[in-house]
This record gives C-alpha cells, sequence and structure tokens, in this order.
C-alpha cells in the first residue's frame, strides 16, 4: 500500500464486521471509519506503515552520542545519507561511517521490521541545534503488520458503529456503560508500534 493509503481494504472490512456480500448502501460510512482508524493508528504509534516506491529527503537532528532517529524505512537500497556543511551544503557520509537499526531488521527475535537510526560519530559535523542530517530513502514498511491490521478493524467497526450508539455508549455490561471507544485489545495490539515523535528541523 501507498503511503496515505488507509491500513484495511473495504473487503476486508465488510467481512470482519459481517456486512453482507452486495451491501453498498453504507459503503461511504464505512470507508471513512477505515480512514479515521488508519488515522488514529498513526496518531498512536507516531510513524505510518505503508510504503513509498521512490527515495525522498527528509532532514533530522543527531543526538549527542551521534545516534539520528528517523522515519521508518524498509530498504537500504538507494540509501543516501548527509551531512551539513554549511547551512545550505551537505556531504555526504560514507556507507563505512555509520551503522543502521535494527540490525537485520529485527527486534526482539521479530524479522520485518524496518529501519528506524542510524549510529555513527560521522553524523555530528554539524551544529546539535540544527537538522543537520539529510537522509534519503524509502520511507514506511515492506508490509502492514498483522496485529496494526487488527487494530484498524477494531478501531473501524467501532467507529462505524457510532452510527448506532447515542453519546458513544454501546450498550450496557454488570459494570455500567460500555464505551465504545475503550477498547484495550486495539492499545495492546499497537503498544509493541509506539514510538516518541522526531527530533527534526
Amino acid at each position: 500500500m501507498a503511503i496515505g493509503d488507509p491500513y484495511v481494504t473495504l473487503t476486508e472490512f465488510k467481512e470482519y464486521a459481517n456486512i453482507k456480500p452486495g451491501t453498498i448502501g453504507l459503503d461511504l460510512t464505512a470507508e471513512m471509519a477505515i480512514e479515521a482508524a488508519s488515522s488514529e493508528v498513526e496518531r498512536i504509534c507516531n510513524r505510518q506503515f505503508n510504503k513509498a516506491t521512490s527515495a525522498t529527503a527528509r532532514v533530522y537532528r543527531p543526538d549527542r552520542s551521534g545516534v539520528v532517529h528517523v522515519d521508518d524505512f524498509y530498504t537500504t537500497d538507494g540509501l543516501l545519507v548527509e551531512v551539513a556543511t554549511g547551512p545550505t551544503t551537505w556531504q555526504v557520509v560514507p556507507l563505512a561511517d555509520y551503522e543502521v537499526g535494527p540490525a537485520n531488521g529485527i527486534v526482539d527475535g521479530q524479522p520485518g521490521w524496518p529501519f528506524y537510526r542510524l549510529t555513527g560519530r560521522a553524523l555530528l559535523r554539524y551544529s546539535l541545534r540544527l537538522a543537520s542530517v539529510r537522509v534519503t530513502a524509502k520511507w514506511g514498511w515492506s508490509e502492514v503488520p498483522g496485529p496494526v491490521k487488527q487494530a484498524c478493524l477494531i478501531i473501524a467497526s467501532e467507529a462505524f458503529n457510532m452510527k448506532d450508539a447515542p453519546f458513544g455508549v454501546a450498550g450496557m455490561d454488570m459494570w455500567g456503560p460500555v464505551r465504545i471507544r475503550d477498547n484495550r485489545v486495539a492499545a495492546s495490539k499497537l503498544a509493541r508500534y509506539a514510538r516518541h515523535k522526531l527530533l527534526v528541523g
């Protein structure tokens, strides 16, 4: 899926929500729920999970240890890292002078993660107060993780059902009103993918 696309399709959502095949009267409402859920996933995680097919440049600030936290990029093909040598000039950093992480795209033993960190003293050649590292890469994830798709379906289903839930209350349980926005299952599926906001220009 391209950058900006929702994380689930209308067909996937209809199957999840048990909407009968051929039913089109609620398609617009469903599509709006899917888009809202995808945006909510990105807001919670501070990252997006689709991918760009071409490389583009973004700028970042390194920390004092020579680590640069960048947006996710799913391949080192076409990767170019530069440091500022002046307000408008840049110098290419050789591949041997920095490392990308996580190593091998593995986090907690799970493969398939993108790279989101650069490490190297060569990245500290200009002021730390400026966005002095420019990275050209193919941004995003190679595939949307399964738990992210599941969380998106859960959130989209809740948003879709709000049309039948006055004041956001879906019903009653033994503890009182059940508010459909309070879904711990979706939150738990997204927890490991959440990251802090980045230092950019």
